[in-house]
């Protein structure tokens, strides 16, 4: 074991490394005897290919760049794609990123638009596609801009015809209900085909303060007629709704203050544990029923386990095997589940589980240690105190490596990552980001602060009026607990966060003096200019429960941005920010830095065009990853590995 100061280690855990492995698969789907989903691929400019598991176990995919599987549909997206077996062979639909046109394919083909282009605004965008062959049409979300600012949106159901009719005719496309509500989810037929279910909310409610699970009839001519609200309102989240076998309805509902089943309205198995989610992408799913009447759920407290939920008895059988944490996606077909699972030590892959025998198996992007696991981050979940005693669940990566320890007496430098969301959470997986960090000897701590999902609505409620203030709390709290504790060292705590965490670090380096510097990537920083066209149309009055009615609290939305006291940070920063950016648009970043102009801090500005709200290309995200360790070098007295690229603070 040889003796080197913390965050000097050698490591082979490397950001090319790291940036090659960032992301996982998505949107799971089984088609007749294949399996399907969508994956990142950094290294092709980002795009995210569709990809499909034969009968034989041969893995190809689909589509070759450019084609990018993946909607726009309230900027997050959603379910991208749709596929049914048919005597031909698959037949697919699925949204292009580009263009956001809905196309048909079979495999061997070249695929067909079904949806026209439109001028307006952000044109047409399509989601959460179901495929129905004996009506020939695909329904599905549509949003339509009528005009140019982000508010100028409508979203209804719709139904595209699969023969291309509707690829130069707006008017083809048949919509099937009428402008109801501002949001809605895809509609998901009963088994006898007579009745639609889906969600729809409204602003200002975000769909994890309340939804209405809406139930129509089907009537003979395909439109849905005599729409009424069955369950949820505006305190009560509808997070999914499926059809049983049987015909019963199913959905997830927090009624009682956690996301539990109900059939029909009655409760499936009460439990304070989630069988649901945030519902941040239209068509996530958690729970997908069997022909035998069981009901595969995702669910737990914090991380999400795999399992067979019997509704006779209420019982649970979980899935054996390594995984932890299971992603918000989830496929069944005859005596088959399939989903997306990680654990701290292997990174998502696709799981097959077979509900006969209880099997599981790795079927999809399968975990390979591109580096000696020993290299791996060792987390601890741990639960600390803030401010009246409230709990804060954390995860704890500690420095580790295998061959290099450091001088007795010394203690770590830490970094607080705040998650984005801010109503989200940062699951307990492997993350080689995470690695890029612990393995040089650098701690990483994960705050799940108040407001996060997982552990509850009050625990989520927590943020209500308070976003800037229980979420800067929380994870300052979580730095002085680890320095009391003499995990890190206080003189070198660092913070670092994207979008919402973006902005949690940026107020943190304004109103506490808790941290030596800080990483702001993507972030919001003006809340006045975000509630005002300021961002898109789902997240623009997100502030009114988080920070208050804007009516009524103008003042609050000035004394909490940023932006309005730059002149309290005095701690080095860097500022990460995607030229291509909707949600947290670049310009908040310039107005913030020439506030900063001239005040003598030492901070650095990384703009990188063609990205957006989260970065996706490895060149970026390597560029990114080194800046930040920089800044971590500068500030702490490290030194920088060999081959980084080095960060220019100026002040």
């Amino acid at each position: 074991m040889t003796t080197l100061p913390y965050g000097s280690w050698p490591s082979p855990v490397d950001a090319a490394l790291a940036a090659a492995h960032d992301g996982n698969p998505e949107y799971v789907g089984i088609v007749g005897d294949e399996i399907w989903w969508t994956e990142p691929r950094p290294t092709e400019g980002g795009r995210r290919a569709l990809v499909r598991r034969r009968a034989d176990g041969t893995t190809e995919s689909v589509l070759p760049a450019p084609w990018n599987v993946r909607s726009r549909v309230i900027e997050y997206g959603g379910q991208p794609w749709a596929g049914v077996p048919t005597d031909g062979g698959p037949l697919i639909v699925f949204t292009h990123l580009a263009d956001q046109r809905l196309y048909r394919h079979r495999p061997g083909g070249d695929p067909v638009p079904l949806t026209p282009l439109s001028p307006v605004g952000g044109g047409l965008r399509w989601a959460d596609p179901q495929l129905h062959t004996d009506r020939g049409e695909v329904w599905c979300v549509l949003e339509e801009y009528t005009g140019d600012r982000p508010a100028d949106v409508r979203r209804v159901l719709a139904a595209v015809p699969l023969d291309g009719s509707a690829a130069e005719d707006r008017s083809a496309v048949r919509e099937l209900t009428p402008e109801r509500h501002r949001f809605v989810t895809g509609p998901r037929l009963s088994p006898d085909g007579r009745r639609a279910v889906w969600l729809g909310w409204d602003h200002p409610r975000m769909p994890w303060d309340g939804t209405e699970l809406l139930l129509a009839d089907v009537s003979a001519d395909g439109a849905l007629t005599g729409a009424r609200t069955v369950a949820g309102g505006p305190e009560e989240s509808i997070a999914q709704a499926e059809f049983a076998a049987d015909g019963s309805l199913l959905y997830s509902s927090d009624r009682t203050g956690w996301w539990n089943l109900y059939r029909d309205g009655r409760p499936l198995c009460p439990r304070e544990e989630e069988f649901g989610g945030p519902l941040w992408k239209i068509g996530l799913r958690w729970f997908a029923p069997l022909a035998d009447g069981r009901i595969a759920v995702l669910h737990g407290r914090g991380g999400a386990a795999l399992g067979l939920l019997d509704p006779a008895t209420g019982e649970i059988a979980d899935a054996a095997g390594p995984w932890t944490d299971f992603g918000g996606t989830l496929a069944a077909d005859g005596e088959q589940v399939v989903a997306v699972g990680a654990s701290p030590y292997t990174a998502a892959e696709v799981v097959a589980l077979d509900t006969v025998t209880g099997h599981t198996r790795v079927v999809g992007a399968p975990h390979h240690d591109a580096v000696d696991p020993a290299y791996y981050p060792r987390p601890e979940a741990r639960v600390f105190q803030g401010p009246g005693g409230r709990d804060i669940h954390a995860h704890v990566h500690p420095p580790h490596h295998p061959g290099h320890t450091a001088p007795d007496g010394e203690l770590p430098p830490y970094v607080i990552w705040a998650h984005g969301g801010p109503t989200s959470r940062s699951p307990l997986v492997l993350d080689l980001e995470i690695a890029y960090f612990t393995s040089r000897g650098i701690g990483v701590a994960e705050v799940n602060y108040g407001g996060s999902t997982g552990y509850g609505r009050e625990y989520r409620d927590r943020l209500r009026g308070q976003w800037g203030v229980v979420d800067v709390e929380d994870c300052a709290a979580v730095a002085r607990a680890l320095a009391a504790d003499g995990t890190a060292d206080p003189a070198r705590l660092a913070v670092r966060g994207g979008s919402a965490g973006g902005w949690t670090t940026a107020a943190s380096l304004a109103t506490t003096d808790v941290y030596a510097c800080g990483t702001i990537i993507y972030p919001v920083l003006d809340l006045t200019d975000w509630s005002a066209d300021g961002t898109h149309d789902f997240e623009s009055q997100y502030l009114e429960s988080l920070v208050g009615p804007f009516a009524e609290v103008p003042e609050r939305y000035a004394e909490r941005s940023p932006i309005e006291h730059a002149e309290r940070i005095t701690a080095p920063f860097l500022l990460l920010q995607g030229l291509d950016d909707v949600i947290c648009p670049p310009v908040q970043a310039e107005r913030f830095l020439a506030r900063m102009r001239g005040r003598g801090v030492p901070h650095a500005y990384l703009a990188f065009e063609g990205e957006g709200h989260g970065f996706r290309r490895a060149d970026t995200m390597i560029r990114a990853l080194e800046a930040e360790l920089s800044l971590y070098a500068q500030v702490f007295g490290l030194r920088l590995p060999a081959g980084a690229a080095p960060l220019e603070l100026t002040g």
